[in-house]
């Protein structure tokens, strides 16, 4: 059953509007969540804020955003002041422009959503968009309020569906020139050969499953395991290795040599 979506509103192109319903695509819901607990009682310990002069706790009527524009000094932005911001954009995906798909790169794609008509009507609308946007290669950008800001989005077609990418704003990403200007050695040629090779030897189509995280498979171990009292921790890794860490220094062209070795069987 498909999650419930967290935002409905309206896809506009030009005259063409429809309704339509959007949903996160990514999801932590399955992921180990962790409370913070008082370990004499096991009762649940509740955060509050406090005021950093006073010591005081903070009522929650009294809780309020504030900008520090000084060491000292800062204004208050009322919560009605931060929803009457674009408002225009809080409800309406008006598509303004299309750019070449292919011209965005990954560093400014966020967050992704999936886009769906909300009801049969909008239907027919939603697939011209979209099957539009997929002859041409096209996205589309237009601008949405989200999680209380409003956000550059961009549209691509997506199966029978939508993907709506929140972009990140432009002082978001960081020149790369400064970090990878600094690296100066060239690429062997026969190293670069070899490479080539052992890549073609690992080639495998991806799958989701390369991506799984052992991490929180050994937690929910953990958490059964003590749900019976029956403690259980991981084993060490140095005992494993018999008490001894080991490094071992080799160059990379042995070190490409023997991986190559190890890989060409494996696809025979």
């Amino acid at each position: 059953m498909a999650p419930r979506p967290f935002w409905k509103g309206y896809l506009k192109l030009s005259l063409v509007t429809c309704p339509v319903t959007m949903t996160p695509a990514i999801s932590a819901s399955d992921k180990v969540r962790f409370s913070t607990v008082n370990r004499k009682t096991g009762n649940s310990a509740n955060s509050r804020y406090v005021d950093a002069e006073t010591g005081k706790v903070v009522a929650d009527q009294d809780e309020a955003k504030g900008f520090q524009y000084n060491e000292d000094r800062l204004v208050i932005v009322e919560d009605e002041e931060l929803d009457a911001v674009a408002l225009e954009s809080t409800r309406t995906i008006d598509i303004d422009m299309f750019v070449p798909r292919d011209s965005i790169e990954w560093i400014w794609f966020d967050r992704p959503h999936y886009l769906a008509p909300s009801d049969k009507i909008g239907e027919e609308a939603f697939a011209v968009i979209r099957e539009a946007m997929r002859s041409t290669g096209m996205a589309g950008i237009s601008r949405l309020v989200l999680y209380r800001r409003e956000r550059a989005v961009m549209l691509e077609p997506r199966d029978q569906g939508i993907v709506v990418w929140t972009l990140r704003y432009g002082d978001e990403v960081r020149d790369e020139k400064p970090y990878f200007d600094q690296v100066e050695a060239k690429a062997d040629s026969e190293a670069t050969v070899m490479v080539q090779k052992l890549i073609k030897a690992s080639l495998k189509r991806w799958t989701p499953d390369m991506v799984t995280d052992p991490v929180q498979g050994q937690l929910k171990k953990i958490i059964a395991a003590k749900k019976k009292k029956k403690g259980k921790t991981a084993p060490d890794e140095k005992a494993k290795s018999g008490g001894k860490e080991t490094t071992n220094v080799v160059s990379i062209m042995d070190a490409l040599r023997k991986s190559i070795s190890q890989e060409t069987p494996k696809r025979r």
